[in-house]
């Protein structure tokens, strides 16, 4: 059958479709602006809803009288009262698939054959059904052919049936009618689970591959096809798209796999979530309002699973980017909410940039969200707790450093220093969210001393007693030694801060050499003793092996030797470290010594006879015993004394 299109127009009609065949056309449908020139016992054969239109059509037929002009256009109007008298008009407004699927169905009648495809199958089921195209009517018909294709081929495969669910959105309500749509989200869901990363890598119907190169190439292959589905799933609109997530919910699919359809989906019609692409593509064009957005938002987020997402960084920052975009388009508290609580699950995939949250609300002074990272913050705690309780109880919780926990802590230190140069950031702000983070967070504090020492460069109109508040945050005693040296001369920390400081430090110090004293000690013993129990042991050993006693000792009296040139090298290298250590604790001692004659002369000079006892009881420690009296007579006797036993030794 051959078929050709003419640009002719009618009066109401911008293009028509001629049969070719060489008979003159009966009758005459019209689908939108087209105009199908067709023959009545094709149509009629095949569809029952043509042939009762076609005969209510030629009962209503009558000829019309026409009276001739002249004599010379007699014959003319003759044959043009038998034409429209033979011709039948027919008429379908909202025809399912438009103008293509009728054309493909009067082919169909016309006994063409037809090639079906997934993108065309639902349609045309469609076009059958209007049409009445059934297997009663005629054998071997539309929809049972239809029928037949969209069960034993589209749904079989994944890709396949997403196209005909595809095809479905300009087929409501008739295509819901007919479970066309049902069917197909059905499929996707079942098959879906075949695509799973953490099962084979491979659907397990395909696998088939015997050696490990197979393998590995069937397993990229899957991650492609996985790929390509998940992009070809995005493209539904967001109705379709909902059911689909939601059956795939209902059948419980794993987190990644509901995670990847809804990561794709967003970044189709959110372009501007991944800081990577900032281009606006015409994807965007679907959504015609901001309410729409915010709707479209609202239901992507509800979706998420509350699982804790393998994927970790990558998922964390998108999330992150989810949560700005709900900021900007006001999306309800509840969505936030959940949104934040997901985050939190997560928190220790984040890094510094994703927790940089822009404030959008005009209530909020400072530049970043805090409140809304105090929150995420206190979602993770909570989950943390519960992990803890369930894994080991409140003992395990209490001693061991989850390494989740430390890199939380070291990523809200961070955060802190960022932020602290906010001018309009509140010193309670600063502290409650310091402060947050249990003791096991932090193995040293040297990250909270830098943001105490940002807050406070960047806050200098602070008060005495709030700058006491701001250097509180941090515990002196988990300084480093490079962190105390920095602190023990900043001019920003209040003298309290700088005194607790100085104090652990010279602890610190103290420790160290107790402790290189003790090294000494135990290494010149271990250096003596064991020659004598080796020679006892060589003796005993020389009753019962009586030969070998010579060579033994010699051997052993070799071995000594070396070990005791070792020990005198070690002796040597603990006595430069003690050494050093003592010049630093001379210093600190001529500094405490310079402090404590300046507090002298303020005594004498101040006001109130009292000002030693009031600043013992507001430092909360005694500077006699604790920090300026390393330099009195008896230590420095004691210390002489220690000083000469090691240089007899």
């Amino acid at each position: 059958m051959a078929t050709e299109k003419s640009g002719t127009s009618t009066p109401s009609k911008g293009q028509a479709w001629f049969c070719t065949t060489g008979l003159p056309s009966d009758v005459v449908v019209e689908v939108d602006d087209m105009t199908f020139h067709l023959h009545k016992f094709p149509l009629m054969s095949k569809s029952k809803k043509l042939h009762d239109l076609i005969q209510v059509q030629e009962t209503k037929l009558v000829p019309k009288e026409r009276q001739p002009r002249d004599n010379d256009n007699v014959e003319a109007l003759e044959d043009e009262e038998v034409t429209e008298e033979e011709q039948c008009h027919v008429s379908f407004s909202h025809f399912p698939g438009g103008i293509e699927t009728f054309e493909t169905a009067a082919k169909f009648c016309y006994g063409v054959k037809i090639d079906l495809s997934a993108a065309k199958v639902a349609p045309l089921r469609c076009a059958g059904e209007v049409l009445e195209m059934t297997e009663e009517y005629s054998e071997d018909n539309l929809i049972s052919k239809t029928e037949r294709f969209l069960t034993n081929s589209v749904l079989k495969n994944i890709k396949d049936s997403i196209k005909a669910l595809k095809s479905c959105e300009n087929l409501s309500p008739l295509a819901e009618k007919l479970g066309i749509v049902e069917r197909c989200v059905d499929a996707i869901s079942s098959k879906a689970s075949l695509y799973d990363p953490s099962l084979f890598g491979w659907p397990v119907n395909d696998v088939s591959a015997s050696s490990a190169g197979d393998s590995r190439k069937k397993n990229a292959s899957s991650s492609k096809l996985r790929d390509a589905w998940v992009e070809d799933l995005a493209q539904l609109s967001p109705q379709l798209f909902n059911r689909v997530i939601c059956s795939m919910r209902e059948n419980e699919l794993t987190p990644e796999i509901i995670e990847s359809c809804l990561i794709h989906y967003a970044k189709r019609c959110f372009p501007g979530i991944s800081r990577s692409n900032r281009k606006r593509t015409p994807s965007t064009s679907m959504m015609a309002s901001e309410a729409e957005q915010r709707q479209l938002l609202e239901m992507i987020i509800s979706n998420f699973p509350l699982e804790k997402s393998s994927k970790s960084q990558a998922v964390t920052r998108f999330l992150f980017g989810l949560l700005r975009t709900a900021n900007i388009l006001n999306a309800s508290d509840a969505c936030k909410s959940a949104l934040e609580k997901k985050i939190g699950a997560q928190l220790e995939q984040a890094t510094l940039d994703d927790l940089l949250i822009p404030s959008y609300s005009y209530l909020t002074e400072t530049l970043y969200d805090v409140e809304c990272v105090e929150r995420i913050l206190g979602h993770f705690l909570a989950m943390y707790e519960e992990t803890a309780e369930v894994e080991g109880g409140d003992q395990t919780f209490g001693n061991v450093r989850s390494p989740a926990i430390m890199l939380v802590g070291k990523l809200i230190d961070g955060y802190l220093s960022e932020i602290a140069s906010d001018a309009n950031l509140k010193p309670n702000k600063f502290t409650e969210l310091a402060l947050s983070l249990p003791e096991k967070a932090r193995l040293y504090d040297d990250g909270v001393y830098r943001a105490v020492d940002v807050y406070l460069k960047a806050h200098p109109w602070l008060s005495e007693e709030e700058r006491e508040k701001i250097s509180g945050v941090m515990d002196c005693q988990k300084l480093t030694l490079e962190a105390c040296t920095h602190a023990a001369q900043n001019e920003r920390l209040p003298l309290r801060a700088v005194v607790q400081v100085l104090f652990f430090e010279q602890l610190q110090l103290r420790h160290a050499i107790a402790g290189t004293l003790l090294t000494a000690d135990v290494a010149a013993c271990e250096s003596t003793h064991p020659s004598l129990n080796n020679e006892e042991e060589e003796e005993e050993e020389g009753e019962e092996e009586g030969g070998m006693v010579a060579t033994s000792r010699e051997r052993n009296n070799h071995n000594n030797n070396n070990t005791w040139r070792e020990a005198i090298k070690e002796n040597q290298v603990l006595r430069l470290d003690m050494d050093s250590m003592r010049t630093r604790v001379h210093e600190l001692e001529r500094e405490c010594s310079t402090m404590k004659k300046v507090i002298q002369k303020i005594d004498k000079v101040g006001t109130s006879q009292n000002w030693r006892s009031s600043i013992t009881k507001k430092f909360g420690c005694k500077f006699k015993t604790q920090v300026c009296d390393s330099h009195e007579s008896a230590v420095v006797e004691a210390r002489k004394g220690r000083h000469r036993q090691n240089n007899q030794r």
